[in-house]
C-alpha cells in the first residue's frame, strides 16, 4: 500500500515541471521564442494538464487499492479520498464497477474542486498478473475546466525487470470556462525499483519514463519525451536524476535534474545551446 501514498508524492514533481517551465519562458535573454507571451500561457496551461493527470491518477488507484484491500478484508487504503466523495461499488462475478461521485457543488481534493463523477471498472482476479482499469468522466470539471476522458491504467504486479508497473493513458481534453481547448495523448510509465516488499517506506524509489504531446486549438503543439528514467526517492522532495526532451512551436531544449543529489537545482539548455540554472520551488 505504501507505493501509492510514495506516487502521490512523486507525481506532484510532474506538476512542478510545468510550473518551472513557465518561468523559465518568461526569461526573454534566453528564450528563443519569437512570441514569450503566448508561450508562457501555453506552458501554465500544459501544467494545468499536468495537474488534472495526476490528481485523476491519485484517484482511481487509491480507490481501486481500497476496493482491493476491503475484498480481502483489510482496512481501507482510500486514504487518500474524503468523505465529501460518495463511493458507490457494482459487485459481480469477476467484476467491479466503481463510482466516485463528488457532487454537483464539488469537494477540495488536494486544493483543487473537483465535480462529477469517475466510473471505473475492471475484471477482478486476484492472481492475475495485469489488471487494466477503465474509466470514464462523467459531467466532470476540474477548478472550472471542464475535463473530457476515456482512459486506462494498466496494473503490472511485476514487469521485464521483476518490478511492480503502471502504465497510464493520458488520452484528455481539457476546455477552459474561456472556451479555450487543449487536447493531450501520450503514456507515463512508473516502476518501482528500489523498496518493494521491504515494509519500510523510507526506502521506496520509483523511475518515470514516457512521452506525451499537447495540442492546442491554435494548432500550436509542445512535446515531452523522458531521455532518462527520472528518478524519484521519497526521502527526498524533487527528483534527483533524470531528463527529458521539451519541444514547442517556438522553442525548446533539455531538462535535467542532474547527477542523483537530493536538492532544488537542475538545469535546461535551449536548442541553441544556452544553458541556465533552474532552482525548483
Amino acid at each position: 500500500m505504501k507505493n501509492f501514498k510514495s506516487l502521490k508524492k512523486g507525481m506532484l514533481g510532474l506538476v512542478v515541471l510545468g510550473l518551472v517551465f513557465t518561468s523559465c519562458s518568461d526569461n526573454n535573454d534566453v528564450s528563443e521564442t519569437q512570441d514569450p507571451a503566448q508561450d508562457t500561457l501555453e506552458v501554465r496551461r500544459s501544467a494545468e494538464i499536468d495537474q488534472v493527470d495526476n490528481i485523476l491518477g491519485d484517484l482511481v488507484v487509491d480507490a481501486y487499492e481500497g476496493q482491493e484491500q476491503s475484498e480481502l478484508g483489510r482496512n481501507s487504503y482510500s486514504d487518500g479520498i474524503p468523505e465529501c466523495v460518495t463511493i458507490t461499488v457494482v459487485a459481480e462475478q469477476g467484476y467491479r464497477q466503481v463510482t466516485l461521485d463528488f457532487g454537483s457543488e464539488g469537494c477540495m481534493i488536494h486544493g483543487h474542486l473537483i465535480q462529477g463523477q469517475i466510473v471505473f471498472d475492471y475484471t477482478r482476479d486476484p492472481e492475475a498478473q495485469q489488471i487494466m482499469i477503465n474509466y470514464n468522466l462523467i459531467d466532470f470539471f476540474f477548478d472550472g475546466k471542464n475535463i473530457i476522458a476515456s482512459r486506462s491504467i494498466l496494473k503490472e504486479l511485476s514487469n521485464e525487470n521483476g518490478n511492480p508497473q503502471f502504465t497510464h493513458d493520458l488520452s484528455i481534453t481539457v476546455i477552459w470556462p474561456n472556451g479555450v481547448q487543449a487536447s493531450r495523448e501520450g503514456t507515463k510509465i512508473r516502476e518501482w525499483v528500489e523498496g518493494f516488499g521491504s515494509g519500510v517506506w523510507s526506502d521506496n524509489v520509483f523511475e518515470i519514463s514516457g512521452d506525451w504531446t499537447a495540442t492546442f486549438v491554435n494548432g500550436n503543439t509542445h512535446t515531452y519525451e523522458v531521455i532518462e528514467p527520472l528518478r524519484r526517492e521519497v526521502i527526498c522532495a524533487f527528483f534527483v536524476s533524470g531528463s527529458f526532451d521539451v519541444q514547442r512551436t517556438n522553442f525548446g531544449g533539455l531538462f535535467d535534474y542532474g547527477d542523483g543529489s537530493c536538492d532544488n537545482q537542475a538545469t535546461f539548455t535551449f536548442n541553441n545551446g544556452t544553458e541556465i540554472p533552474i532552482t525548483l520551488n
